[in-house]
């Protein structure tokens, strides 16, 4: 079986982009959704958030919220807003965000390579977040949320995608300042040259989509189990990604605030915090340049923060600053052993910048903040291929992916 195939994909009509387009579901809560959403009729978001069609006190999980999305998606199809390209293909997919770039594929993935693990994880799901995928999926009968994975170094497929990308687009749509452009690739021999490239690879990285791509290993075994005819050649048989090349794809700092000192003063704190790591004053902001490096913003003062170097594990998972921080720092110091559930701790995106680290310290609301050096792929890379995984809030992928691009119909 491949590891990736072309699809007839569901996609906004000519010139229908910008109508359709939408952030991705899980980063807008329904009441930014149903703001942005309106006046509005044929955004993405009718699809992928539906409670926000309905009355204000819906309960999001509802079944008659997943009965609207599809009744939405219907709606599209109707009006021609969506049209489903009459053949299989690929689609070359650029975002321009500022001055950075990348250009990927819109693939459908193969679930069995998911399932072996040769398409590799590097984080944990959560039952319920998988079941809503689930539910929504098959009301649906589509994969409208692409998962982000990574492709090693393969300069063949990037040649081929700067080719394909260079001609006029099938869709260019702008949505929050960064621009997304689809091309179709139709030349079946350039589909043939690009699944056999991807045959030839060891592996694919999911990035981003973790639920998503559990979710539709469950549609597709419930959807086996009930078909006495199953070939393996059913669309439910893959799923829908957005596959860059791993050198092109940016992730931002992932950061920390957190409510309080455990109980220490600010003396004894950074007297405790000196045994591990070493501490100078800093006139400005720290934004760390090299991994092992942290800013600390503590009482409207700025350090730098360096963890000793013989503290650093060989292990992928050990060696990340998020884990040498929070192994070294944030547990034995601050007693915050569990940060995915504990509310002493939040994370900030490294897309809202060092001052919203100082401005959540200086308002009070949170005691101090951790500025971290961005994640690398390779590190994301080497904790996936030990079968390993990433603690929670350790990557922070920008630019976001556009649901409502591509759609990859289950029928």
């Amino acid at each position: 079986m491949n590891l990736i195939q072309p699809f007839a994909a569901l996609r906004p009509a000519t010139g229908r982009a910008n109508d359709v387009v939408a952030p991705p579901y899980d980063v807008l809560s329904t009441v930014e959704a149903r703001v942005r959403a309106s006046g509005r009729p044929w955004s993405f978001l009718h699809i992928s958030k539906p409670e926000i069609d309905l009355p204000a006190d819906t309960n999001p999980y509802a079944p008659e919220v997943y009965a609207k999305g599809a009744e939405n998606l219907r709606k599209l199809i109707e009006a021609g807003v969506l049209v489903r390209d009459p053949a299989a293909c690929y689609y070359a997919y650029r975002i321009v965000m500022g001055n950075h770039s990348q250009t990927g594929l819109v693939a459908a993935a193969s679930v069995a390579d998911y399932d072996t693990n040769r398409i590799r994880k590097h984080e944990f799901t959560r039952p319920d977040k998988e079941d809503d995928r689930v539910r929504q999926i098959d009301a649906l009968d589509a994969q409208t949320g692409p998962v982000l994975l990574a492709y090693p170094a393969a300069p063949e497929v990037d040649a081929i995608l700067a080719a394909t990308s260079s001609g006029t687009p099938d869709s260019d749509a702008e949505l929050d300042g960064v621009r997304h452009t689809l091309w179709v690739i139709r030349d079946a021999a350039i589909q043939a040259r690009i699944t056999a490239a991807f045959n030839g690879m060891h592996a694919l990285y999911i990035a981003d989509g973790h639920h998503r791509s559990a979710s539709a290993s469950r549609i597709a075994a419930a959807r086996k189990a009930a078909n006495p005819a199953h070939t393996g050649n059913e669309p439910y048989n893959f799923f829908l990604s957005v596959i860059f090349p791993a050198h092109e794809m940016r992730i931002m700092d992932y950061n920390r605030v957190i409510t309080d000192l455990n109980g220490l003063s600010a003396e004894a704190f950074l007297e405790r915090v000196s045994t591990a790591f070493s501490i100078e004053p800093a006139a400005n902001a720290v934004k760390p340049e090299r991994p092992g490096v942290f800013g600390l913003y503590l009482a409207g003062k700025w350090h730098r923060l360096a963890i000793r170097p013989e503290l650093v594990p060989a292990d992928p998972v050990g060696r990340l600053d998020v884990s040498l921080l929070q192994n070294n720092l944030i547990a034995p110091i601050l007693g915050i052993s569990d940060p995915r559930r504990d509310k002493r701790i939040d994370f900030v995106g490294g897309i809202r910048g060092l001052a919203e680290l100082e401005k959540r310290v200086d308002s009070g609301e949170m005691a101090l903040a951790f500025a971290l050096h961005p994640t690398r792929m390779e590190d994301l890379m080497a904790v996936a291929d030990a079968n390993e995984v990433m603690p929670p809030k350790s990557t922070w992928f920008e630019p976001k992916l556009a649901d409502g691009l591509a759609s990859h119909a289950l029928k």
